[in-house]
């Protein structure tokens, strides 16, 4: 069971595309960096915090609902390397390495979605497990 967000892989693990990905475009020019650079910054951003905005989530379906969200970012950030790509902002290779990095953590949300349809516990009964109460 996710403890939080040191213990949830897939946001660690898109945490570390946000981070690969604004090595690459950091260094960008002005016209690049307002158009490409925001779209595939924000999509990829996206990922991780969805996932974190559904962990600290009450009810499952507003986890699930958010996780799905992530999953969206995750295929709409696979779009801009290859824009980025086809307009000589990046190599092919590096494209092609960020888009295999985001459909791993696309298969781990996956995953993740697929363990929430399997849950048993309610979110009341998660939270008493991680030492939190809930002021209803």
């Amino acid at each position: 069971m996710i403890q939080g967000l040191e213990d949830f892989k897939t946001y660690n693990k898109a945490m570390e595309l946000d981070e690969s990905v604004w090595a690459i475009v950091a260094a960008w020019a002005y016209f690049e960096k307002d158009t490409v650079r925001k779209q595939l910054v924000s999509a990829c951003d996206s990922i991780a915090a969805n996932l974190s905005e559904g962990l600290g989530r009450y009810h499952s379906k507003e986890v699930k609902n958010f996780t799905f969200y992530a999953r969206g970012s995750a295929f709409e950030t696979k779009t801009w390397p290859t824009k980025a790509a086809n307009r000589k902002l990046i190599a092919a290779e590096a494209s092609i390495e960020l888009i295999r990095k985001t459909d791993e953590i696309a298969r781990m949300i996956n995953g993740y979605i697929q363990s929430l349809n399997n849950q048993v516990n309610e979110p009341e009964t998660q939270y008493r497990s991680m030492g939190l109460t809930l002021n209803t």
